[in-house]
């Protein structure tokens, strides 16, 4: 398994305050514009200077191939975590899933909300509607790497989730399990441009890892599966023994759910401008 040395920025110790860094890093102006004009560049920059692409362009266009391999497995109401511009959301909606989207970029969610999707701003660590009750959690186009620590974001993400429900994620197309620190870069950065934000807490894992930290929050493997090149993965929270009174709330999740959704003002078709 590749693992980062110290060299490259590996978090020791991983616990800490991911809320604020994740408001702070991902609300800066590099994201935001890349948002609103729809394409980059943009990078992630490790502190080693290297340079990890990140595929605006994509996720400003409407749900492609692989995308829709992985909806296709969504079941109940579906939380997806790091939503961006929304083509998920949408996608999910227009199949007739309730489909909440969470970012911590205004720009994100206000783009959501233009394609006729529900989204909140809001960090996966702070308090969410529907907790526990969720069918599908989405972690697609790297958010597995959110907060910089798996377990961490996977515990929380299995919290999340009613019993039974799925956590579907995309991971590296490699065996790895790194944590590093990184900044946001547009490739502009210049002495009388902004200063830029500080480096935050980041990890990208392959399959093996990701299943590996599942394991130990009750996330057992369902299905994992290659699509254009992308590398996804299922899991599943274990089922909890009912009572009559679980039994009740269960078959009440969707209507639960629904009752705190943002009301969505918009009034563009669910894929406008796919």
């Amino acid at each position: 398994m590749n693992r980062t040395g110290r060299d490259q920025g590996v978090l020791n110790p991983p616990h800490e305050d991911v809320t604020a860094w994740d408001t702070g890093s991902w609300g800066t102006d590099p994201y935001a514009n890349a948002l609103r004009n729809g394409h980059g560049p943009l990078f992630l920059r490790r502190t080693d200077g290297w340079l990890l692409p990140l595929d605006v362009e994509r996720w400003c266009a409407g749900a492609d191939t692989a995308d829709l391999s992985a909806l296709r497995r969504c079941e109940g109401p579906v939380l997806d975590i790091g939503c961006g511009p929304g083509r998920l959301v949408a996608a999910l909606a227009a199949r007739g899933h309730r489909a909440l989207g969470i970012d911590v970029s205004e720009a994100a969610v206000d783009r959501t909300l233009r394609l006729g999707g529900s989204a909140l701003r809001r960090s996966v660590f702070e308090p969410l509607p529907g907790e526990g009750r969720w069918g599908t959690v989405l972690l697609l186009d790297g958010n597995v790497g959110i907060g910089g620590d798996p377990s961490h974001l996977l515990r929380r993400t299995a919290d999340l989730l009613a019993p039974g429900g799925l956590l579907i994620a995309e991971t590296a197309p490699h065996d790895i399990d790194e944590r590093v620190r990184v900044q946001l870069d547009d490739g502009g950065a210049s002495a009388a441009g902004p200063a830029p934000a500080a480096p935050f807490p980041w990890a990208r894992l392959g399959t093996p890892a990701l299943l590996g930290y599942a394991r130990h929050h009750g996330l057992h493997r369902v299905d994992q599966w290659d699509a254009d090149g992308r590398s996804f993965v299922s899991v599943r929270r274990s089922r909890t023994v009912r009572t009559t009174s679980q039994t009740a709330d269960t078959e009440n999740n969707a209507a639960v759910i629904s009752s705190q959704f943002p009301r969505n003002t918009s009034g563009d078709s669910p894929l406008a401008g796919s």
